[in-house]
């Protein structure tokens, strides 16, 4: 059975860290990313990686901040956060695609999602 299950979510002040954490099972995933959305916003892209690590993509809104990583050896992936402000807050998916011919990282398209973890930071 395929499942991701995310980790590392919590309740931080503006400026702190958080690493997210998604392990996957049940097969593993050329290219992984994670997700985010808000309270009444719809989800949106966030970061991802390939199966090399070599390709990554950036929101333009995390991009200085956040970095993501891949462990192939344990079929984990991890999202750091840091300089992390307010409308950082949402529940955060980890996103996973077997398809080794995927062209866009970016696009929502993801055939396997996790059920989320709550990132909120305070002001």
């Amino acid at each position: 059975q395929v499942q991701l299950v995310e980790s590392g979510g919590g309740l931080v002040q503006a400026g702190d860290s958080l690493r997210l954490s998604c392990a996957a099972a049940g097969r593993t995933f050329s290219t992984m990313g994670w997700f985010r959305q808000a309270p009444g916003k719809e989800r949106e892209f966030v970061a991802a990686i390939n199966w090399s690590g070599g390709t990554t993509a950036y929101a333009d809104s995390v991009k200085g901040r956040f970095t993501i990583s891949r462990d192939n050896a344990k079929n984990t992936a991890s999202l750091q956060m840091n300089s992390l402000k307010p409308e950082d807050t949402a529940v955060y998916y980890c996103a996973a695609d077997p398809n080794p011919l995927r062209v866009r990282l970016t696009s929502p398209e993801y055939p396997y999602w996790g059920q989320g973890t709550q990132v909120t930071v305070s002001s």
